[in-house]
């Protein structure tokens, strides 16, 4: 199979993309541009394509599938980024990433307690030498009530590890997993936001999904309440969120992922004028925590979203299935 990748990141993913050409004897090519109408002639002659998390449009499958690409594989779990009914319909096939849950549930666990411990406040007076103790009380995890929205492999795992927390739990999902009853107790959303102290986000970045957290879920939650989002920035809305965090009925908010976060994220930026205005507000508040879409970034991750998806497309080219193929 000859993979043509684009986006490469070549200080973390290509010496994984390297132990791939050994271990399947593949052949490839890289570009550390993410790919536009400018540079797809690259994948000429090429049997896969790997991607990232910029939007892959008619126009650009199109183009692939006219130089004979038949395999697609983006290097993260969403796929919402790739027209998959087009690409199917151009007889591409699309495999999406799979990688250790324990990254981004141990990173959520990370951003529910430095925003129970109000760590922004306590770091911010230490770097000016004030070591007092007025305003840096903190809450107690153990002792919250958290409510964990879907519990896929990654909600599932935070609520495995937050078991040890001896905090109390409950759950939202369209389907339940006897391993979650254990821990945790599954309930309406509407109950879910009533009672929980700290709720974290887990569902994936579906249309159906999109702001989810609108001012009526928030009307319906505790005041005070920690939100976590380590999943996808769209599904909250974010005006709804900023009033919510005016008015104290949202006492922190600890963000991996913002809305229109593309062609931000991942980039360096130093120096320019960002035109993101929901995400400047938010930095503004004290108790709010912004993080670049780190919760995944792992070494263990990295070497499963290059390993899994070469894997996967390999598999595909030898006439056989592939568990992380996506169909629509």
């Amino acid at each position: 199979m000859k993979l043509f990748v684009y986006a490469m990141r070549e200080f973390d993913e290509l010496k994984y993309f390297e132990e791939c050409r050994e271990k399947y004897g593949i052949t490839f090519d890289y570009t550390t541009a993410y790919p536009s109408m400018d540079n797809l002639d690259l994948a000429e002659g090429y049997d896969a394509v790997s991607v990232i998390t910029n939007p892959i449009g008619k126009d650009i499958l199109e183009r692939f599938a006219g130089m004979g690409v038949r395999y697609l594989a983006t290097r993260s779990i969403g796929y919402e980024h790739i027209d998959v009914k087009e690409a199917n319909r151009l007889g591409i096939r699309v495999c999406n990433a799979a990688y250790s849950p324990n990254s981004v549930a141990n990173y959520t666990i990370m951003l529910m307690l430095m925003a129970c411990r109000n760590i922004n406040y306590i770091l911010e007076k230490s770097r000016l030498q004030d070591y007092s103790l007025g305003g840096k009380i903190g809450k107690e995890l153990s002792l919250c009530t958290v409510g964990v929205i879907g519990t896929g492999r990654i909600g599932e795992t935070v609520v495995e590890h937050l078991s040890g927390f001896g905090c109390r739990m409950l759950a939202y999902d369209i389907y339940e997993k006897d391993s979650v009853k254990r821990h945790a107790e599954y309930v309406s959303l509407d109950r879910l936001y009533r009672e929980s102290d700290i709720i974290t986000l887990h569902i994936p970045g579906m249309e159906e999904n999109y702001h989810m957290l609108d001012k009526k879920a928030f009307e319906k939650m505790k005041d005070g309440v920690i939100l976590i989002n380590a999943a996808r920035g769209m599904l909250v809305d974010t005006d709804a969120l900023i009033e919510a965090l005016e008015s104290g009925k949202a006492g922190f908010a600890a963000l991996d992922t913002v809305e229109e976060e593309n062609g931000l994220y991942y980039l360096n930026r130093e120096g320019d004028i960002i035109a993101n205005r929901h995400r400047a507000v938010l930095g503004a508040f004290p108790n709010v925590i912004l993080s670049p879409h780190m919760a995944f970034y792992t070494e263990q991750a990295v070497s499963d979203m290059v390993g899994k998806t070469v894997e996967a497309m390999v598999r595909l080219s030898e006439g056989k299935e592939s568990v992380l193929e996506v169909k629509q």
